[in-house]
């Protein structure tokens, strides 16, 4: 069983919140609270609505950039075992879990739970700083100038609760970057912090306004270099900034990229700037020069080594999911959770791998995968057993059959289509095909949204997918607009361009003529994005015009279902969203 903190080890307010909604649930089953009244709070505490239930919640649980311990994965998978139809945890692409359908009257327990396993739901969701994210490799990438990991811990730690951010326009989302791969696609965040050094002094290239959805729009630069203990000061004018000045009129156009395209980038950075002033001259949110990380970067010492038998299939795992740290001998392991999606048992095998092999070191990475980090290169061998005993030895991570995709219409109430059931169709015609051995596809992305706001972040594969409809005979049909040739590098997000609507079960033959097509034409080295604009839109929407046709209803009834949604006709039942209550 995982170790738990005492009722008394939680801060005074984390235990006023439990007791809070323990007390407005507890009205509300006895019939006499008012759920709208109750909506802000409980969301402002991780607890969204679930899909066409007045009495099932989801739950989200921030992880700060990530990192998670055995422990507290253990918890996670008792509540999956215990609370759950499905019992399925789901990995997000903002580092986050999320437990769905829990029923109502369970919902303080849950939470009971989680505060006591050391982590908290607090500002999930709700107009408040998000989680904040950071690239899953800090402090052990070869490539990144320091560790962005205390300075991500300290901005998580400053801004929660904390009463500038509990009321904003919109959500903020902050995003921690040291690698040159940007990992954490800090171009399409409110604010990226891109760790650099100068003049032998660490800091940070800032960047504001970036963000996905119905508008998506790549950050700006707002400071080359700020210095390290500024860092939280230049956040917090940032936030301050925004919070008098965003739009509170129009949900639509009130994240901080609305405000920069108004006012554009000078105006921004001379207001942030005199907001940093006077919160420099009162010291708020002061860093120390110098943060220690010797607790992170600590070796292993004292793990038996392992011998295990070794394959073809170790080593195609270990090409597509080991990298080397900066420390010698030492290895991250990526572990491909499969749509994003971990059964209690799976939960489990994970955390006794992290505690046998690495110390029970582990980052949850917005590809909605598990990195197992420190693991002594003797060891790859046994761990490479045990993931495959426990069925989780997927090669291909971060490869074409690595798929992202949201929790769409299974629980969201904005979403059109059944997103993982599309997620499915494409592993199974990837997975079993030739494409997945092709050289191009191992660093290829497809991204899914059941609708068009992008927690499936399509905007930024190289194919992909938000949830569509058209009518046909009177009746819905399915489909996916696809979209292609996005991507992100530090400071420019490159968002993907239609090329047609497919019907969600010609989606997977479409993906399969587009990858092909491109083996075939494209020129030494060219990657998706480069050669979509060789070729051009026109070229690869004729090449999508075959799958685009849709028969009768009476020749295939099957075919006006949704993928992950069979035996019963497609309706778009569309909601209302609960992200800026």
């Amino acid at each position: 069983m995982a170790r738990r903190l005492a009722w008394t080890e939680l801060a005074p307010s984390a235990r006023a919140e439990l007791q809070r909604f323990e007390d407005e649930i507890a009205s509300l089953e006895r019939g006499r609270g008012d759920p709208e009244e109750f909506k802000k709070f409980r969301l402002q505490n991780g607890v969204y609505g679930i899909r066409q239930s007045a009495d099932r919640q989801m739950i989200r649980i921030k992880i700060p950039f990530g990192q998670i311990t055995p422990d507290q994965l253990d918890t996670v998978a008792e509540i999956a075992e215990e609370y759950t139809p499905s019992r399925r945890t789901h990995l997000t692409t903002r580092q986050d879990i999320q437990i769905h359908n829990v029923e109502r009257r369970a919902v303080p327990a849950v939470l009971r739970r989680i505060h006591l396993a050391g982590l908290t739901t607090r500002e999930a969701c709700g107009n408040t700083v998000r989680n904040v994210t950071a690239c899953p490799y800090a402090g052990v990438a070869p490539d990144e100038p320091f560790d962005v990991t205390p300075y991500a811990t300290a901005v998580a730690s400053y801004f929660l609760r904390n009463p500038v951010s509990q009321n904003l326009p919109r959500k903020f989302k902050i995003a921690f970057e040291g690698c040159n791969h940007d990992h954490a696609r800090t171009p399409i965040h409110d604010l990226g912090a891109v760790a650099t050094i100068e003049g032998g002094r660490r800091g940070f290239r800032i960047y504001v306004g970036g963000g996905l959805g119905a508008s998506p729009r790549s950050a700006e630069l707002l400071e080359a270099f700020t210095p390290a203990e500024w860092l939280i000061p230049t956040c917090e004018a940032v936030i301050r900034v925004f919070d008098r000045n965003g739009n509170r009129s129009n949900r639509n156009h009130a994240r901080i990229k609305f405000l920069i395209k108004q006012w554009g980038i000078e105006r921004l950075r001379a207001e942030v700037v005199a907001e940093r002033r006077v919160l420099l001259s009162i010291r708020s949110g002061d860093l120390p020069l110098e943060i220690d990380t010797t607790e992170e970067i600590a070796p292993i010492a004292g793990l038996p080594v392992e011998s295990a038998p070794v394959g073809t299939e170790y080593w195609a795992w270990r090409a597509s999911n080991v990298r080397p740290q900066k420390q010698d001998g030492y290895f991250s392991a990526m572990i491909r959770c499969a749509y994003g999606d971990l059964l209690p048992e799976e939960v489990r095998q994970v955390a006794e791998a992290a505690r046998r092999f690495c110390g029970g070191r582990i980052r949850i990475t917005i590809e909605q995968n598990l990195l197992l980090r420190w693991v002594p290169e003797a060891l790859l061998p046994a761990l490479y057993q045990h993931l495959t005993r426990a069925g989780l030895a997927r090669a291909g991570a971060g490869s074409i059959v690595d798929i992202t995709r949201c929790p769409g219409a299974d629980t969201c109430n904005l979403a059109i289509t059944h997103s993982r059931g599309l997620a499915e169709a494409l592993a199974t015609a990837l997975d079993t095909g030739e494409l997945a051995n092709l050289p191009e596809a191992r660093e290829f992305s497809l991204k899914i949204s059941g609708c068009p706001n992008s927690c499936g972040q399509h905007h930024i594969a190289d194919i992909g997918f938000h949830g569509a409809s058209k009518s046909v005979e009177g009746r819905d049909v399915p489909h996916y607009l696809i979209l292609v040739g996005g991507g992100t590098v530090e400071g420019k997000a490159s968002f993907g361009r239609p090329i047609g609507q497919v019907p969600a079960r010609r989606v997977a033959a479409a993906v399969r003529a587009l990858i092909l097509y491109f083996h075939a034409e494209r020129q030494p080295g060219e990657s998706f994005a480069t050669f979509v604009q060789r070729v051009g839109l026109p070229q690869l929407r004729t090449l999508l015009e075959p799958f685009r046709t849709i028969p009768s209803y009476a020749d295939e009834p099957d075919f006006y279902e949704d993928l992950g949604a069979p035996n019963r006709p497609f309706l778009v039942q569309v909601g209302e969203g609960e992200c800026a209550v």
